[in-house]
């Protein structure tokens, strides 16, 4: 019997260390870096920002802390960080670059004890005015689209996180939706690799549409993916040249978020705030099965949708809304795919753009371009439901909120 009540003992001592740093710490214990891009130039106007800011976020607590600018760069308006969290990317919107129609693309080395950015190199996007940059599955390549210039491009990524010229360009093409104002030519908004990295998913506003490429990622080459029928939001395709989804005119897919099994895309439309949802027939073929709006019932203002994401419990999307000002939140129903309005909820500033829910899932930030600030709610991860908590920081055109573990 007193053998067995010290091992019991020497157990529950074990327990009493190894518990709470195994369990319910989450990365780095709950502490982030929260890094926030901007545009420095709003219009031709200088709009007060210096570039990439940094921010130290306590998830328990919720409390932001300024640390400064981490990096001074020109409209970094989209931010990722690649796998393994110590390279950071930066697309720089710009029309021209060196004196070609392009933007940027700069990397950026995490330094862990400042919590600053230290630059490693920058290349041209290879198309005016990028919007939006991720990494393929492999980590080896990253994706840009690129939206003035209508085309995305493929960049190989280096050990040292250098970016290396492009190994692919390709421009969108296809029929123009009817906006004449914002449907004018080709718009590539978002791309993403595909879960097996065998396609690239790109959402085009100036075509209604989603192409879907093929994407040989031993050399980091996109290419048209057809023949193939993708059916469209009425339900017939026209397509003939490349995979595609096509949403109903006017729409202006802008992003788009994946269910955890595949088994569905969720389209946002910037042009009409809204969110289609496809179901996945397999083959890269989509078939529209609902399209919901995110603003109030009978609004007439102007408003334009920016931000979709999924909770990481997958039951909720979340959209952000500029001219509504609202953040707008949907039950999943995870059998059907289909989308039910739970909240709209005002985004606490003028202008909300990209927005981020934390690790854990408990709460959600706004970066509010025109107003200036970032503004945190608490989430219920049971409901969905935000709940404002208020301003949390003051920073020149704030468009883009990544979290990084400390």
């Amino acid at each position: 019997m007193k053998t067995i009540f010290r091992h019991l003992v020497l157990f529950t001592i074990i327990l009493a260390f190894v518990v709470p740093l195994g369990f319910g710490a989450g990365h780095g214990g709950g502490k982030y870096l929260l890094f926030v891009g901007t545009y420095t130039n709003v219009d031709g106007k200088d709009s007060g920002s210096k570039g990439i800011y940094s921010y130290d976020f306590d998830e328990s607590s919720g409390k932001v802390t300024a640390l400064g600018v981490a990096a001074e760069t020109i409209n970094p308006s989209f931010l990722a960080v690649a796998p393994g969290d110590k390279f950071l990317y930066a697309v720089n919107e710009t029309r021209e670059y060196k004196g070609a129609a392009s933007g940027g693309v700069t990397a950026f080395r995490i330094d862990r004890k400042t919590w600053k950015l230290t630059q490693i190199d920058e290349v041209a996007s290879r198309g005016s005015d990028p919007c939006y940059i991720s990494f393929d599955r492999s980590g080896k390549y990253a994706l840009v689209a690129n939206y003035t210039g209508g085309d995305v491009a493929v960049f190989p990524l280096m050990p040292d996180g250098a970016v290396g010229e492009a190994s692919s360009v390709l421009n969108d093409a296809g029929a123009l939706g009817p906006n004449k104002e914002r449907q004018d030519t080709p718009h590539a908004h978002w791309i993403e690799a595909s879960t097996r990295n065998r396609f690239a998913y790109v959402a085009d506003l100036g075509l209604d549409r989603v192409l879907i490429y093929k994407f040989d990622a031993s050399k980091g080459v996109l290419s048209p993916g057809g023949p193939a029928k993708a059916a469209s939001a009425g339900g017939t395709s026209d397509s003939k040249d490349f995979f595609s989804a096509t949403l109903a005119p006017g729409t202006g897919p802008r992003h788009i978020a994946f269910s955890k099994s595949g088994a569905f895309m969720y389209v946002l439309g910037e042009l009409d705030s809204t969110v289609t949802v496809f179901a996945n027939e397999g083959k890269e073929t989509f078939r529209s099965i609902q399209k919901i709006s995110a603003l109030p019932a009978g609004f007439s203002g102007k408003s334009d949708a920016a931000e979709i994401a999924i909770h990481p419990n997958g039951k909720f999307l979340y959209t952000s809304n500029r001219g509504d000002d609202s953040i707008a939140v949907f039950t999943i129903d995870r059998a059907t795919g289909k989308l039910t309005f739970t909240q709209r909820i005002t985004s606490g500033g003028k202008i909300p753009r990209n927005f981020a829910i934390d690790p854990q899932g408990t709460r959600l930030l706004v970066a509010n371009e025109e107003s200036g600030n970032i503004v945190e709610f608490g989430l219920d991860s049971g409901t969905g439901k935000l709940t404002l908590v208020g301003e949390v920081a003051k920073v020149p055109a704030p468009v883009c909120l990544v979290f990084v573990p400390e």
